[in-house]
């Protein structure tokens, strides 16, 4: 069962980390401690019938003659601020990429390869903002202001928000520490920081993943190959 953590002394290394780091970088979300980093770029979705299509964003991209790339953001693969939660592309996507959400079938690819790159599978952290609900001390970050609770790697792919509510974790790791993965509320990717075998496993799964550096800028604005107006 998992055990709320009444301070949050496990989480230290990270906040001390990402407080020093260049705001609205990978490297204020995830701590610059690692040899490599990922991005994983959350898919939006296109309705078949009853179905749900996964589409990934160099689709997108294709889509609105916009050069697909490690940096790109969902209004400059648009072309419009307008797409990030309002209007849809009938026929290329009609939900967006979830916010600040790793969907259950993302999360549980990234965990399966995460658990076999650490030496504590089954006591891993995670937090997540329950909106102070809980009467308890908080793991502050600059970004974001978590719960933290403990629990095996697989509780990666768990809903953490009351239904009908869809909430993933926003932050995890092992208790070894071997690597990090932060899924910031407002943003449509979620940054691993690991080893390179495991950035490498990662980049070689089914999913949309992009290397990534400490220093990469991660706001909806910061695409420099596909400029859109400014909101």
């Amino acid at each position: 069962m998992d055990t709320a953590t009444r301070s949050a002394p496990a989480g230290r290394w990270i906040a001390e980390a990402v407080r020093a780091a260049t705001p609205d970088t990978v490297a204020a979300l995830v701590p610059a401690r690692f040899p490599a980093y990922a991005r994983v770029f959350h898919p939006a979705v296109r309705y078949a019938g009853d179905d749900d299509v996964h589409v990934r964003w160099d689709e997108v991209a294709a889509a609105n003659g916009a050069t697909p790339h490690r940096l790109m953001q969902w209004p400059g693969v648009t072309g419009s601020w307008d797409f990030v939660s309002e209007l849809d592309q009938p026929g290329v996507w009609n939900d967006a990429p979830a916010e600040g959400h790793l969907v259950e079938h993302v999360a549980r690819e990234v965990a399966a390869v995460l658990a076999t790159e650490t030496a504590t599978p089954g006591e891993c952290w995670f937090g997540w903002d329950d909106g102070g609900a809980a009467d308890l001390p908080r793991l502050r970050l600059p970004r974001s202001d978590l719960l933290l609770v403990r629990g095996p790697v697989d509780r990666a792919t768990a809903n953490f928000a009351p239904e009908p509510q869809e909430q993933s974790a926003a932050l995890w790791w092992p208790a070894d520490r071997a690597w990090c993965v932060v899924t910031d509320p407002a943003l449509m990717s979620t940054y691993v920081g690991g080893s390179v075998d495991a950035v490498d496993a990662l980049l070689a799964t089914r999913l949309e993943v992009a290397p990534a550096q400490p220093g990469d800028p991660v706001t909806p604005d910061s695409d420099p190959v596909n400029p859109v107006e400014p909101r």
